[in-house]
């Protein structure tokens, strides 16, 4: 289980650094003292493209580690009711003896 959540952890932080870069890129790109011409187009909806899917991805991770973190909670077993502990059974009585004692 230890293995299965650190693999997520580091999905996680790969995800975040392509979000990162992604979006860096994107700025670049579409830099206001920036000429875009055809060519420019097609890597600025490419970058849009991959930086859509790096949230997607983190998106889908953090849900999924957030269901494993919580299925490891700690169930609390159910107190006894009162009605049931108040209903112990009886000691046993001893038996009395017909034999006299000396």
């Amino acid at each position: 289980m230890l293995a299965a959540l650190l693999a997520m952890h580091d999905d996680l932080a790969l995800a975040e650094r392509s979000i990162t870069f992604h979006r860096d890129r994107l700025a670049q790109l579409v830099h206001p003292e920036r000429q875009i011409g055809g060519y420019e187009v097609s890597h600025v909806l490419d970058c849009a493209r991959r930086l859509a899917e790096a949230v997607a991805v983190r998106d889908v991770q953090t849900s999924t580690a957030s269901a494993v973190l919580r299925s490891l909670a700690r169930v609390t077993t159910p107190a006894p009711s009162p009605a049931a502990a108040s209903v112990a059974p009886a000691a046993p009585v001893p038996a009395a003896s017909t034999a006299r004692s000396r």
